[in-house]
C-alpha cells in the first residue's frame, strides 16, 4: 500500500518537472519574456517568473529524489531477512570434491603423484 503511494507521488512529481523544464526557455527568457517582459518591463511581478520557475525546478528534482529513495524502504521484499541470499544458500550447501578429479582418466589427481 505504501509504495503503490510513493509510486504515484514519484510518477506526479516527476510529470511537474517536465512540465515546469519545458515552460523554461533555455536562453533565459522562458515564460517572463512571453508577458511582454524582455526584463526592462514588469508586469505584475513576471520578473521574478524565472526565479520561481528555478527554485521550483530546484525543490521537485530534490522532492522526486527523496520519494524516490523512500520507496526503496517501502518496496515489498520477496524472501526474509532468515533466509539469506540464494546464491549463499547454493555455496554452502554444494558438495566439493575431496581431491580434484584429472577428467582425462577420471581418477584423482593424488593417485597419480
Amino acid at each position: 500500500m505504501t509504495f503503490t503511494l510513493f509510486l504515484i507521488l514519484i510518477i506526479i512529481v516527476a510529470l511537474l518537472l517536465i512540465l515546469i523544464i519545458m515552460v523554461q526557455n533555455p536562453k533565459g527568457g522562458g515564460l517572463s519574456s512571453s508577458f511582454g517582459g524582455g526584463g526592462t518591463q514588469s508586469l505584475g511581478g513576471v520578473q521574478n517568473t524565472t526565479n520561481f520557475l528555478d527554485k521550483s525546478t530546484w525543490t521537485l528534482s530534490i522532492v522526486l529524489l527523496a520519494l524516490i529513495l523512500l520507496s526503496n524502504f517501502a518496496a515489498p521484499r520477496k524472501g526474509t531477512a532468515n533466509q539469506g541470499s540464494e546464491i549463499k544458500n547454493t555455496i554452502e550447501n554444494r558438495e566439493v570434491p575431496a581431491t580434484p578429479v584429472d577428467s582425462k582418466t577420471n581418477t584423482s589427481l593424488q593417485d597419480s603423484l
